[in-house]
């Protein structure tokens, strides 16, 4: 069942970290502490690896269901995402430096 913005704002922590899933990989972690993250997992080289896409409230429900999207994209083109995010964040650190 897909998450609810509602559902996203109300989420509490527990006793142990916990999960709260969306669809198309796309899941809301939740910390002991209350900390929320989006998470996405995916299927590479037959393994489930995750990718982080940031932190709940700076990354609405919407805001991560549009970068999920823009992973999925990524891996039916064949490119990792994870290796994709390393080498933008390169690139931006050569443009600072070079600038």
């Amino acid at each position: 069942m897909a998450l609810t913005e509602t559902a996203v704002r109300h989420a509490k922590p527990r006793a142990k970290d916990h999960t709260l899933p969306d669809y198309n990989g796309l899941a809301l972690f939740v910390s002991t502490k209350g900390a929320k993250y989006w998470h996405f997992r995916f299927s590479w080289a037959d393994k489930q690896p995750r990718i982080s896409l940031g932190t709940y409230p700076e990354i609405s429900l919407r805001d991560a269901r549009a970068l999920r999207e823009v992973a999925r994209a990524l891996i039916a083109s064949g490119i990792d995402p994870r290796v994709h995010r390393q080498l933008e964040r390169n690139a931006r650190r050569l443009a600072m430096e070079n600038a």
